[in-house]
């Protein structure tokens, strides 16, 4: 299945979407300045989303600390910052329609009987009762294939019926699963594109696919390439990357823009929102790494 993009008849419209687990770190400025850059040198308009549906996560402050380095780093949103926890009744809608419509199921399963990729294997979607606690999962027949035109990596063919033919929307704790809440967000205001980390490139299939199942728009992708510490790994919350510090904000700039193979600024621009004006007009997606 190719995503049936409608987007071409609106303006240009990104947003960058992290979560409030902890700082903004140097991986995490690239996807905000790359999404920030290309949306304003489209002449479009960029939003900031606090992707927090998953409480036991949060760190206290977090949300409002990321938020504030952004701001010192020059990224300000051109709306008032959106949380994703006041989007709960279009969540709860999404779920009602797909299982009314027979596209999602009851999973009581624990991780220890479920099967690669954490797919249930024990046939759950055959059950007619649905018994809590449990998970609801979305049923992707196994033909299932996403082919969508990555706006960095190229045309990209996921065949999902294979890989994941049943992935979680709800968890079994009640939560939200990431994937339909993404989709739910992007699909239904107005974001034309969605330019973030390569670590969430086979998330994309997965929420073009829910989409579809729910008569959402679908945006233009673009993965960015992931960045490493000097151990080889990919820089994340999880691994304790560092904080950003807001008082080198141009130069964490400046490192950015190298990440993404964007020309260097001339070393006369000292403040994050002369350097980005100049970085705007420079922009050239087709620089990215791949």
């Amino acid at each position: 299945m190719s995503p049936a993009s409608n987007t071409a008849a609106r303006g240009y419209r990104g947003r960058f979407a992290p979560s409030p687990t902890g700082p903004l770190h140097a991986g995490s400025l690239v996807a905000a300045v790359a999404s920030f850059l290309d949306a304003h040198a489209a002449q479009g308009d960029w939003h900031i989303r606090i992707d927090d549906i998953d409480p036991p996560r949060e760190i206290a402050g977090a949300a409002e600390g990321i938020v504030d380095c952004l701001q010192a780093h020059g990224l300000v949103g051109d709306s008032k910052t959106r949380f994703q926890h006041d989007s709960a009744r279009a969540y709860q809608q999404a779920l009602t329609l797909l299982l009314n419509s027979g596209h999602a199921f009851c999973c009581r399963c624990t991780r220890s009987v479920l099967g690669p990729e954490g797919v249930c294997i024990a046939g759950c979607e055959h059950n007619a009762s649905a018994q809590e606690p449990a998970s609801i999962r979305v049923k992707v027949p196994i033909d299932t294939q996403i082919i969508f035109d990555d706006l960095i990596l190229g045309r990209q063919h996921y065949a999902l019926g294979q890989i994941l033919p049943n992935y979680i929307v709800r968890r079994r704790d009640g939560l939200i699963a990431y994937q339909l809440a993404a989709a739910v967000d992007d699909g239904s205001n107005d974001i034309t594109h969605v330019i973030r980390g390569a670590d969430l490139a086979s998330s994309t299939p997965r929420q073009i696919y829910l989409q579809q199942l729910l008569a959402l728009s679908t945006p233009n992708y673009g993965h960015l390439p992931i960045v490493t510490g000097a151990d080889g790994h990919k820089l994340s919350k999880q691994t304790g990357a560092p904080a950003l510090d807001k008082a080198t904000a141009t130069d964490n700039l400046r490192a950015a823009l190298a990440v993404l193979g964007q020309p260097s600024p001339p070393a006369h621009l000292s403040n994050p929102p002369a350097l980005l004006a100049w970085a705007q007009t420079h922009w050239n997606r087709m620089r990215i790494p791949k």
